[in-house]
Parts: structure tokens; sequence; C-alpha cells
């Protein structure tokens, strides 16, 4: 026992003993790690004090950034996101308010420096980037906010083997050290949108850091710093030609990228600047600092263009010194210069639009639903949580968010201001199919949680809604997205198919708009379904499709496939992914019907026969439109007005029409020009075999090229294809009208061997067809596209020329630069030209599988004025009024000027007394705006009144263009005065209330004269087309014959009204006059007398062609006036007067050769007196045309003419393109018009020097502004003065010294004869001789003489002689 207690004893003292040891061991080693800590807390504070004066080397970099992590873990957190080729870690330090967890709310932000390893003042600038937020947060407010609210990281360098292989002070990079330690350029690494990834992932382990880094972090903005120049460059770094430099390659973004670059620059001392002095190249500039990468140089495989590709992320690149190694005493100016920069450049995360994404049932948020911008073709997905960042400038925009199995959730008219970014969320609905899906036992409706449906007509779909007091997900996962079919098959009548569009219309309004385009002859609507993304607006980038179908009113499955169609894209979009794609990237137009008139009179079963082919006036209207070569008589039928003026609005690229009586694709062109049946191929006869193809491969029984069997065993088509000629001539056909005078490609398929099968044979047209249907819509995603812009501003052209070599078909670029060319897989030569730019040509390759994206910048032809003239200057409101111009120049900025300014209007047709109080009455509501001066009279004493509006109508203002307007020379066609008077109207009523009418009274100088002839106006009949009471004077003289300005020309003296027009025009002041008259629908430019040429015709026809095309009839070119024998097709609507009815004495010729102002005449319908409940619609077609007139006076070229010390010279002639003259006014101005092109202009001013100049007129600009200055004539006789005073005195000295010469040869034969008297007696007999010759010689010399009369002529005395 005893002993039991010893060892008992002896083991606790050693136990005890063996405590104490290790708690002093303990207590000793946590002493020395006290001491440790404090010892390398002291140098933590060492080494955060910045000295500016050295680099960082790997390790002293890892260190430094892992002490800054150490002393603010509130703000500071550093991670690796992965190693170099050698094993470096690639640092990142994330700098935000807690740091170590992933809040929603912040957006991302990124700088990564150090990619050229040798490049490397990046490289320490964000160091001191990162110790500069961290010491600044909590003193300075903005340096607070801006870490409080964003996420950053920072990578110093992501070449860090690299840049241990460089060496200071190598400003070239002649150390090596730029590329990885694999030899990798990192810059070149990254996946390409055009070349894809070309090199092997294991050789670029930073890159694939990187890489997976983006696609985690959803970084909203970056810049990566680099080094070489001073520039901050941005998106895309390549294009897809690969042009070494010079190309500018525009992204989505291209503005908003531009903007972000100016930022940094212009916070930038030197390089805001855009001259870096580089001892490299010490000319390299660039504009504000800021350059696109491809213009500069190509960069393919850059990770700027990855991370706006493939990321969500917008990046630029900076580069931020000459010097790419510089010795470390020039970092602390390097900060000094960057500092601001890179903090306001990290500021604009937050501008633009941000928000969540959730769905509508939980609340749950969505991840990865698309962000769409309408007009903007890049889209952004939300973060893991429903969060998303949209940069975007100030503006208007249209947001969409879209995610499979969700109904797109759109806010229109989203203004984003200046400054932070708008809060914009989103809720999806989503849309649980029930195809195919077993159904399990559902939970009781007191168990499970309740849900409100709304009712869906389509029994396969339901859209949920969440119910009140419950945010409870689903209790079952939805199924797989599969693709719903149409359900109901059945012919659908006028009234049932309208239903139906409605009904889809306002079931999906997101992405269908149900619109008509015009009216049938029995007035039924036009219907057109546009299905897109954004289905109201055409969307830059976006190709335009569309599918006709019923143009015979037999022919009847193509109108029902067009309503299943239009049904399945409704139901699919958001949930099959094949029909969200085409949704969001086509603009997909669909009519149904083109002749709805004649399907109610067509008869089901109808296997081969017309009943209903044809429209209400019995036309076929696939032999309506225009020929190439055929001349078409059949007057044009309002469904085919109406087709021809939708296809001329939009930029339809592809284009099929639905027929059916056959089975088989078949392809321009349609008629040969010897009107038999043979192959007749366009210029793109490969590209329409491809999309034939297409079609007919995904319809088996038209692939196999015997179409029917039973109507017709012996037809056989290859491929299930035809040319058109080579199957029957068609002439007069939509297709081939389409691609001769549209950019569109269209082919007809017919689609059913009978024309109007029962209804229960519908599905299986379905059937066959749906896919090829799809599949046809594709092929306008194939060949090129791509955006024409200007170099200097980067702004869109619009009605540049695309064209390819070896190919005689152009297109010509939509109204903001974009294209769409259709072509093989193959090499190509593509050229972009425009008129007042140089043309562009690049090589491109297009692959079968995608479209190539080719984009041309286009720079402006600069006139050579050899130096002499300046250039003026342009005031802010000037420029304002040059941008209205081009705004309602291009697309629809007409039309939407036209939609805004509607007036109240009761028309009726005015007599004289009426006119006139008309007209007074607005000169009294009106006065600071109108004049009414008194001119003359007719010959019946009827005042003619001319009313001119301007905003100083009393006061001359030589400076601004002067236009005419004239109405009335033949009184029996009214139809002109009636609309002169209210176009008076529209344009006092909208003084003031209408910015765009306002400028143009402004700045133009109206003149209206209604009635020209109001004698003839008195006597004319109402309501009659074709009678001439009222055609002439009281004195029965057609006054469009009285214009006479030489008097050997005129018989008798001119009629009183003629004196008042002639007087008027002789002011030699107008710029354009436009007359009004009628008994036909075209416009006819000058001459009416024949003449075999026209000087500047090319100027005149264009005239006529601006107030033709803007006319909804008149361009289409045929009118069927039966009145007048018009019933051919005039191209363009538009001829030579002398075509039409020459005759002399006309007042346009007057005016051309007098007044020397061109003159347009426009006929404004076939009947000279039409009923007056016309008048209304004849209006509303001229409104928009005589608004056009008033935009292009402000066109071609104007400016002033003036001598060295500024004086104007008045009476200058102006010759255009050695022809045409015109004469300076008051102030020196002239304005001549002119067609769009390069000119040349040469001034003329007696006692000056002649000059000459070229100039560039764009048609859709306002005038270009010259100022000619005149030096004063130093010639004589065309020689210089100084050559010709020195002559003179030559000749003169020459004439002295020649009369000098004489003069002694006089005297000295005056001596010789005195001394012949001495000699005479010497020599008598010598002498004696030499008198006697002399002697003969004189007499003979007499005789020669003494009769001649010197006043007759050589042939009076030749004619006296033979008499």
């Amino acid at each position: 026992m005893l002993h039991s207690w010893e060892y008992l004893l002896v083991v606790l003292k050693l136990r005890l003993s063996l405590f104490v040891f290790l708690l002093l061991l303990v207590v000793s080693i946590g002493d020395a790690r006290l001491h440790r800590t404090r010892r390398f807390s002291s140098s933590v504070t060492e080494a955060t004090a910045e000295t500016y004066s050295k680099y960082y080397n790997y390790v002293e970099l890892t260190a430094l950034l892992q002490s800054l992590a150490e002393k603010y873990p509130r703000i500071a957190n550093l991670s690796s996101i992965g190693q170099s080729v050698e094993g470096r870690e690639l640092w990142v330090m994330r700098v935000t308010k807690d740091p170590h967890t992933d809040t929603p709310g912040k957006p991302k932000f990124k700088y990564v420096g150090n990619m050229h390893g040798d490049e490397t003042v990046s490289r320490q600038v964000l160091v001191y980037l990162v110790e500069y937020l961290l010491a600044k947060y909590g003193e300075e407010p903005r340096i607070t906010e801006l870490v409080d609210t964003t996420d950053i990281y920072i990578m110093p360098s992501m070449n860090p083997d690299g840049f241990e292989k460089s060496t200071e002070g190598d400003c070239s990079g002649e150390s090596g050290g730029r590329n990885n330690a694999k030899n990798m350029d990192l810059n070149r690494c990254f996946p390409d949108q055009f070349d894809g990834m070309s090199v092997s992932p294991d050789n670029v382990p930073e890159v694939m850091a990187v890489i997976r880094w983006i696609q985690e972090k959803k970084f909203v903005l970056s810049g990566n710093l680099h080094g070489g120049t001073v520039v901050a460059s941005y998106p895309f770094d390549d294009s897809a030609s690969h042009q070494q430099q010079g190309l500018y390659s525009q992204s989505a973004d291209d503005s908003l990228f531009h903007n972000l670059a100016l930022v940094y620059s212009r916070n930038h001392p030197v390089m805001k600047t855009g001259y870096p002095n580089c001892p490299s190249d010490v000319q390299e500039t660039f504009k504000d600092g800021v350059t696109n990468g491809a213009q500069w140089y190509d960069v393919a495989g850059g990770m700027q263009d990855y991370n706006y590709i493939y990321g969500n992320c917008l990046e630029i690149t900076m580069e931020l010194s000459c010097c790419k190694y510089p010795f470390s005493s020039e970092l602390h100016k390097e900060w000094d210069l960057n500092r601001e920069s890179l903090i306001t450049y990290m500021e604009q995360v937050h501008i633009g639009v941000y928000g969540y994404v959730k769905e509508a049932i939980g609340g749950a948020p969505l991840s990865n639903v698309s962000i769409v911008v309408a007009g903007i073709r890049h889209n952004l997905t939300t973060g893991k949580y429903g969060d998303y960042y949209r940069l975007l400038l100030p503006g208007t925009y249209n947001i969409t968010a879209a995610a499979p199995g969700f109904t797109p959730k759109t806010h229109y008219d989203v203004q984003v201001m200046d400054g932070k970014a708008k809060a914009l969320n989103f809720t999806l609905t989503p849309v649980v199919s029930r195809i195919a899906v077993p159904t399990p036992a559902m939970p009781s409706a007191t168990s499970g949680p309740d849900k409100t449906t709304t009712n869906s007509p389509n029994p396969t779909q339901t859209r949920v809604s969440p119910s009140e007091g419950h945010s409870s997900n689903p209790p079952f996962p939805p199924p797989e997205p599969q693709a719903i079919q149409p359900q109901e098959f059945r012919h659908h009548n006028y009234a049932d198919m309208e239903l139906f569009l409605r009904k889809y219309s306002n079931e999906f309004p997101s992405i269908a708009y149900l619109h008509s385009i015009g009216h049938s002859v029995e007035h039924r609507e036009l219907y057109v379904m546009v299905i897109s993304d954004n289905p109201t607006v055409h969307e830059h980038g976006e190709p335009e499709f569309k599918y006709v179908a019923n143009m015979h009113g037999n022919e009847v499955v193509g109108r029902e496939l067009l309503l299943n169609l239009i049904e399945y894209l409704c139901r699919n979009y958001g949930t099959d992914p094949e029909v969200t794609e085409l949704v969001n990237n086509t603009r997909i137009h669909i009519m149904p019907s083109m002749n709805p008139d004649g399907y109610e009179v067509a008869t089901e079963g109808d296997v081969k026969y017309y009943k209903g082919r044809n429209n209400s006036n019995n036309f076929d209207l696939n032999r309506n439109f225009p020929d190439q070569f055929t001349t078409i008589t059949e007057p044009r039928q309002p469904e085919t007005i109406a087709v021809m003026n939708w296809l001329k609005s939009i930029p339809f690229v592809l284009s099929a029409n639905l027929h059916g009586g056959s089975l088989v694709v078949n392809y321009p062109y349609d008629d040969d020009k010897d009107g038999i049946n043979q192959y007749s191929p366009s210029p793109d006869d490969k590209v329409f075999q491809q999309v034939s193809r297409a079609y007919s491969q995904e319809n088996r029984l038209m692939h196999n090229g015997y179409p029917c069997k039973d109507l017709d065993p012996t037809a056989y088509f290859a491929d299930g294809i035809t040319n058109g000629a080579n199957w029957y001539n068609v002439p007069g056909g939509m297709q081939d009208w389409n691609y001769l005078n549209t950019n569109c490609f269209e082919v007809t398929i017919e689609l059913s061997c009978v024309k109007y099968p029962l209804a229960n044979e519908l599905p299986k047209y379905w059937e066959h067809n749906r896919r090829a249907l799809l599949q046809f819509i594709k092929q306008v995603h194939t060949g090129v596209k791509g955006t024409v812009s200007d170099d200097s501003d980067g702004t869109g052209i619009p009605n540049a020329t695309i064209s390819v070599a070896e190919i005689d078909h152009n297109i010509t670029t939509a109204r903001t630069g974009d294209y769409w060319r259709l072509l093989v897989p193959g090499p190509y030569s593509i050229t972009a030209s425009a008129h007042g730019y140089v043309p562009f040509m690049i090589y491109a390759s297009v692959s079968k599988d995608r479209v190539e994206v080719v984009d041309f910048r286009l720079t402006r032809i600069h006139p050579d004025s050899n130096g002499q003239s300046p250039q003026p200057t342009k005031n802010p409101s000037e420029k304002e009024f040059q941008s209205l111009i081009k705004d309602l120049s291009i697309g629809q900025g007409l039309e939407e000027l036209v939609k805004s300014t509607a007036t109240e209007n009761s028309f009726r047709y005015r007599g004289y007394k009426e006119q006139s109080e008309f007209l007074k009455g607005l000169n009294l509501n009106f006065p600071k705006i109108t004049s009414l001066p008194r001119v003359g009279h007719s010959v019946e004493f009827r005042k003619i009144w001319v009313l001119e509006i301007s905003n100083k109508p009393l006061e001359a203002e030589p400076s601004e263009p002067k236009i005419r307007f004239v109405a009335g020379i033949h009184g029996n066609a009214p139809v002109g005065t009636e609309l002169l008077l209210e176009f008076a109207a529209f344009l006092c009523i909208n003084y003031g209330k209408n910015l765009a009418i306002t400028r143009l009274i402004n700045e133009t100088r109206i003149v209206i004269v209604p009635s020209i002839n109001p004698d003839g106006r008195e006597q004319a009949f109402g309501n009659k087309c074709t009678s001439t009471q009222g055609f002439t004077n009281a004195h029965g003289k057609d006054l469009d014959t009285d214009f006479f300005g030489n008097a050997s020309q005129r018989v008798v003296e001119a009629q009183p009204e003629t004196r008042v027009m002639m007087d008027l025009i002789s002011d030699k002041s107008y710029t354009l006059s436009v007359a009004l008259d009628g008994g036909a629908l075209v416009v006819t430019y000058p001459y009416d007398k024949p003449v075999q040429s026209v000087e500047n015709e090319g100027t005149l026809k264009y005239l006529a062609g601006v107030y033709a095309n803007n006319h909804p009839k008149i361009h289409l070119g045929a009118t069927g006036c039966s009145n007048n024998g018009q019933t051919g097709n005039i191209p363009d609507g538009v001829m030579r007067a002398a075509e039409r009815l020459s005759h002399m004495g006309s007042m346009k010729d007057f005016s051309m050769d007098f007044g020397h102002c061109p003159e347009i005449t426009v006929y404004t319908g076939c009947c000279l007196y039409p009923p007056v409940d016309q008048l209304a619609t004849l209006w509303t077609e001229n409104k928009k045309a005589l608004l056009s007139m008033l935009v292009e006076v402000h066109k071609g070229v104007r400016g002033m003419v003036r001598d060295k010390s500024g004086k104007p010279i008045v009476g200058a002639i102006i010759v255009l393109n050695g022809g045409v003259k015109v004469f300076t006014t008051e102030g020196g101005y002239f304005h001549v018009l002119l067609a769009p092109g390069s000119h040349n202009i040469e001034a003329v001013a007696d006692g000056y020097q002649q000059l000459r100049q070229e100039v560039v007129v764009s048609s859709y600009e306002a005038a270009s502004s010259i100022i000619i200055e005149f030096d004063m004539d130093n010639s004589i006789f065309g020689l210089p003065r100084e050559f010709v005073v020195a002559s003179a005195a030559a000749s003169m000295t020459a004439l002295v010294v020649t009369a000098c010469i004489i003069w002694c040869v006089c005297a000295a034969k005056s001596n010789r004869q005195k001394d012949g008297f001495h000699r005479l007696r010497q020599h008598r007999d010598d002498y004696d001789d030499e008198i006697r010759l002399t002697s003969m010689g004189s007499k003979k010399s007499l005789l020669a003489h003494e009769f001649q009369d010197e006043s007759e002529s050589d042939e009076e005395t030749l004619y006296a002689n033979k008499i």
C-alpha cells in the first residue's frame, strides 16, 4: 500500500515537471512570436512609406501586397488567380468594403498592368493606386464613396516572368521581356472574334487564368495598362480583313467606348493633347489622345476585345509612357500624370442603368438573363444575384430582359442622364410548358401553395403569376423546353385572319407588332405582322426579312402557313433557342395576304382554276410590277403600289413570295429579253440557287424534283429549284422588281400542287414546310454585313454603295450606314463608296456557316482650293441647323416631321375672292413672318398674289436660299393652288410650335404664288378631269408658251400674267422653283423646248427625283393616266419635260435661261379637276414632298465672293462644271443646287484673277459653304503684267534704235548724192546707166498702185473684175 502511494507520488512529480516545462516552452514561443510580429509590423510601416523611386521585383511586390492586405483587412484582400509559366503568382488586390464577401449591388471593376513584361510603368502606378485607395479611404469622401460602392480588382502584373527578364532604361523593349517565359505575346493569345484561338493553352497559363477570372467575375468595366506611347485605345482591336492599319473597326458600343477613352485622356495632361512626342515616332498623333485599336494597328487575339465579346466587360487599353521601362526616377512623374485619370475612369462604372432581374413567382434572382438595349447589337447577362450593370451614354433607350422559359419584359423610353446610373429592375413571368410532361399526383388545394394563372388560348401553355401572400417556388421543376406546335388548322377568311393577327399582337406586344401597309381595291387592310425583339423600329445591324403570301387570292397554303408561323414564333420565343435567336437577331415581316379581295371569292377545293386569282379589278398582281424587259401597260393596282412603297421604306435583305400550283422554289430572273422560255440568270445567280436550295432541302417532297405527278407527270426540277424564265416567262413579276429596285433578294416558292386544298390537309403542309420556313429565314445571316461610317466622326453614311468585284449588282447602306450583302462562300473584293468620300476596298473571305462582318471607314474628299480660299467658321446655331438638315434627309426624319405636324383642315376649292381673303388672313394673323406685296394683275385685273414667308419678310437676306412655289398656270388644274394655300397655312401655324418648321422658315425665304392664271381658274369647270375650259388666260393664251426672254423670239406682246412672273423670275435671287400642275402623275425637269443636250442635267434630274421619291405614287414610275396616254413605265417617275410635251416659251425654260434658277414641274394627278373629297388625299400625298423641297434648297454649295480686303463682289459669275452660270447677289452671296458628288466651280469677275475650286456635295448634308477671295488681275492680254511691260519697253527701245539707224542711213545717202555731182562729170557714162535702171523700176512701181482703191476689199475687186 505504501509502495503504491510512493509510486503515485513519483508519477505526479514527473508530470508536474513536464507541465511546467511545456508551459515555459509555450510562453517563450509566444513571446518570440510577439517580438517577431512587432518587428514585422515595424517593417510594414516602413514598406508602406512609398518613395516612388524604385521598381518592385516579384519578391518585393509580393511582400508589399501581403503587408497592405494585412494592414487594411476591412477593405483589402489579396489573392492569386493562377500562376505564370515559371510558377509566379498572378496577384490581384481586391479593394472594396467587406472584401472577403461577395455582396450584390456593387459593379466589378478591374485594372490589369504589365501584360507585356517590359512595359513597367503600369505595374508601378497600379501599386501606387492600391496604396492611394487604401490610405485615402475614410479621409477623402470621393475615395471612400468609390471603394464603398465599387468592387475593385487590381492586378499589377499579368506577366511577372517577363518583368524579371526586362532591363530598366530599355525604352524600346530590346531586352526581350515583352513575352512570357514561353515567348508568347499574351496580348495576341486570347480567343479572337474572327480567328478563334490559335495557341496551345499550355503555353499561356497567364491568359487561361485571366479568361477564367473574367468569366467568373462578370466585370463591368476594365482598363488594360501598357507602354510605348501615350494614348487610350478602344475596341475593336482587329477586323475581319486584318488590314494592318487605317481600318476603323467599330463595335456596337463604339460611341460609349470612344467616350470612355476620352474620360481617361482628358484627365491626363499629356495624353489629351494628342501629341505624345515619342522619340520613336515624333510625327505620331492621336486626335484628343484616343484611337480605335484597329485603326491604329491590327491586334488579333487581344484582351480588350475578348472582354467585350465573351465577357460582360467593356475594356480599353491605356498606353502610359513613350519609354517602356523608364528609369525609376520617372515614376513619381508618371504617377502624377495618371492618378486623376485612373480614378475618374473607375468612376465610369457607375453610369448607364443597373438593377436586378427576378422571377415573378418567388422573387428568386435570375442569372444569365440577357439585357438587350434596342439599337445596340451587344447584350450582356445578369450575375448570380440577378444583378446587371449596363453602361450607357445619356439618352433614351428601350431595354429588355429576356431568358429562356420566361416572357421577356421591356421598359420603354428609359431616360439615362449624365452622372449616376439609373435603377431599372425587371420581374419575369415564367412560361411553363405541359407538352409531353408526365403529370405527377398534385397536392390538394389545401396542402399546396396557391397559384393564380392567367387564361391562355393555347392549351399547352400557362403563364404563372404569384398570388398574394405566397413566395414559394413551384412544387415541381420546369420541364425541358420543347417547341410548341400550332394547335388549330383551318382556313381563315378576312375577318378571321384579322382577329387572329390582332390577338397575337396584343398577347405578345414585346415581340409582335401589327400594322397595315395599305388597302386593297375593296378597302381591306393589307396587314403585316412584324416579329422581333424590338419590332417597331429598324435596329442597326439587324437584317430585315419578309414573307409575302396569297398574292394570287386562290393560292391559299402560303396564307395559312404564315399564320401558323406567327403562332409558332410567338409561342416559342424565350423557350426554344432556335426561335429565340432568330427573333432576337432578325426583324421578320409577315404579310399573310397581299390579295384579300381575291381570297374572299376563291373556292375551297380549287385544284388549278383561276377564280379569285386576280384582284377585284381583275388584274394579276404578279404581272403588275414594272419590268426590265417589257412595258407593263396595265394600270398599277393599289395592292401593288402599297407593296412597292413598303419595300422602298425598309431595307429588306431577303424575301420569299409564297404561291401554289406546284412544288418548287423559283428564282430570278422571271422573264427574258427575248420573251422566250430560257435560262435568264441574274448577276447573283449563285446566291439565288443557294437560298433556294436552303428551302427545298428541308422539304423532302419538293427536293426530289418531281412535284405534282398526278397533275403534270413530265415536270421535273433538279433539287426542287428552277430559274423562273427557264420554267416560263413572267413579265411584271414581284421577285424581279425586288432585286432590281431594292436591296432585297426574293424568290417565289410554290408550296402545293393544289391551289386551295381542303382544311383537313393543312396540318401536313405545316409539317412539310415548318423546317424550311425557319431555314430560309436563317439565310439572311449569310454573306457579309457591316457598317459604312465617316472616318472623321464615326457616323454612319446612308446610301453608300457596296459593290462586289465581278458581280454587277450593287446594294446600298441603310440610314445609319448598316448593310447586308448575301454571297456564296468564297473570297471577294468588296468596295464601299459614297458621294464626297474616297472609295475603299477590302478583301473578305465568306464562310458557309456564318456571316462575315466587314466594316468600312470612309475618308471625306477634301476639295482642292489651291490654298486661295479661307474656310468659313461655323457657329453653334449653324451646326445645329446642319444637323437638322441631316436628320430630315436620312431615314424617317421627314416622315416623323409630317406625323408630328398634323393640322386641322377643311379642304374645298376656293374661287378668286376666297383665295384673296385667305391670303390676306394669313398676312393679318402672322404678320411677323409673312408679307403680301402687290406685283401685278391678270387680263381681267385680278391680282396675282405673292406670299413671302420668312422670319424677316420685309428685309433682304441674300445669305439665305430663296425658294419659289407656283401653281395655277393652267386655270383648269386648280389642285396645285389648293395645295399651296394649305402648305402656306401649315407653315404659318406650325411656326413657333414645331422646332424643325421654325428653323426652316428662319433660314429660308419662301415665296408662294398660288395662282398665276386667276382668270382661267374662274372659267374652269369643277369635277372635270379632262376639260380644257380655263386652260388659257382671258385672251385665250396658254401662259406656259408665253415666256420669251429675247425680243426677237416674241411675236406679240407678253400677257400681263406672264410679265408679272418674268419680273419675279428675273430677280435672279432664287435657288429653286417648284411649279404644280395637273393631268399626269410625274415630275419633269428642264427643258420644255427641244434641245439636244441639257447642261447640268444630272442635277435637274436629281432635284425632280427628290420630289418624286418623297411622293408615295410618283416614284413608282407608272400612273395609268388614260386621259393623256400616260400608261407606260416612267423610271422613278421623272422625265425631261420635252419628252412629255415639247413646246417653246415655257416658264421653267425662262427660269433656267434668264433667272438662272432650276425649276421642276410636278403633275399632281391624272385628273385635272378632281372631286373635292380627293383634296385631302392629294395633300397627304404631297405634304412630305413639298417639305422635302424646303430641305433640299439648303443643300448644294453656297458661299460668298469677295476681294482680299473683304469687300463683297456683286455680279461675279459662278460657272458650274464648265457650263451652267449663276451670279452673286447683294453681299457677294451665291447658292447653287447640285447633284451629290464632286463638282468644279469656276469664279470669274472683271478685273480679278479667275479662280477654280472643287467642291463635294452630299445627298443628306447641308450645303458646303465656301469663301472665294479674288486677287487683282495682274495680267494683260492673258499674260503677266511684268512680262507685258518688259516686252513693251524692249519694243520701244528697238523702235528708237531702228529710227536712229534709218536717220543715219538717210543722212549718209544724202551726202553721197551731193558727192555725185562732182563724180558726174568724171563718170557720166556710168551714171547714165544707173539713172536709166532706177527710172525703169520707179515707173513699174507707180503703175502697180496708180488706180487701186484702198477702200475695196480683195473680194470686191475680184467681183468687179468678173463683171
